[in-house]
């Protein structure tokens, strides 16, 4: 890919749960089946194409029905949580979605959408050039650099958009410490423990002496939790290995995308993207 645009990167997943929990779960397909997160994540992919006039874009996806490598390192990570069998129906469509509009995806069992995520920046930052990250994670903010921005849904409609500074005003840390500053504060959305007794603030002065979480062993701090930290803190990291297909310039397939929907009796979203073909 040339020129200035961007590449888009989008968390799909993290869009999927946002779109199913926002909307009313009246909206249905043709077969009676859900269609809320397909809608509400379908206009968000619009909208954020049409604000950041990508030359592609990428989606990553989780996948749910086998264990990811972090869970087999730590079975403790993400446990408990239970999705809607309408939620995983619908995450199960939204690739296809995706394809419609001529768009590449990315899923494989062992990653996570964070992982495709890193990838794709890694790929583009050794190529010089610009992506723009859509997540609704915080551990994306690791990847933020002078190439490489994060937006990041602060409420309905409103996105941040997150930079190296923005990381360093929020967590007082650089972007590439943001794996260690998990590591120590802990995620309990990951049930990721982190060091006993250490917060946000403690984690953050102990990375600006230090430098970096392993600095910090090395000089004797937490002798009792060094190995387990090392795993949160490799749990945390982003896996930039991920395997990503080759994406290169895209037209959008608003057409294509608009039949596929009407066929699920998403009539409005449809007549949407049909307008946005002819425009």
């Amino acid at each position: 890919m040339t020129g200035k645009q961007p590449l888009l990167v989008v968390d799909g997943d993290s869009f999927g749960h946002r779109a199913y929990h926002a909307l009313p779960k009246t909206i249905r397909r043709r077969d009676g089946s859900a269609g809320a997160a397909i809608v509400g994540f379908a206009n968000f992919l619009i909208k954020l194409y049409l604000e950041e006039k990508p030359t592609a874009v990428l989606a990553g996806w989780d996948t749910l029905d086998v264990p990811n490598h972090r869970q087999a390192l730590f079975p403790a990570y993400q446990g408990g949580r239970v999705f809607d069998e309408e939620l995983l129906q619908q995450l199960n469509e939204l690739p296809k979605f995706v394809d419609a509009c001529g768009f590449a995806n990315a899923k494989a069992p062992g990653y996570e959408a964070d992982d495709f995520l890193a990838a794709a920046v890694a790929r583009e930052e050794g190529l010089g050039r610009r992506t723009v990250v859509a997540s609704g994670d915080r551990d994306a903010f690791q990847l933020a650099s002078e190439l490489t921005t994060i937006v990041y849904p602060i409420r309905a409609g409103v996105m941040e958009r997150v930079g190296p500074d923005e990381v360093r005003i929020k967590y007082g840390v650089d972007p590439k410490q943001v794996p260690d500053f998990i590591a120590l504060r802990g995620d309990p959305s990951d049930k990721i423990p982190g060091a006993k007794g250490v917060g946000p603030s403690t984690a953050a002065s102990i990375l600006r002496k230090y430098g970096s979480l392993e600095n910090a062993l090395a000089d004797g701090r937490f002798e009792q939790q060094a190995s387990e930290l090392r795993l949160y803190r490799k749990i945390a990291s982003m896996n930039p290995s991920a395997p990503i297909p080759k994406v290169r310039r895209q037209i959008p397939e608003w057409a294509r995308a608009s039949a596929l929907t009407r066929g699920w009796g998403l009539n409005q979203l449809a007549d949407r993207l049909l307008k946005l073909q002819v425009t």
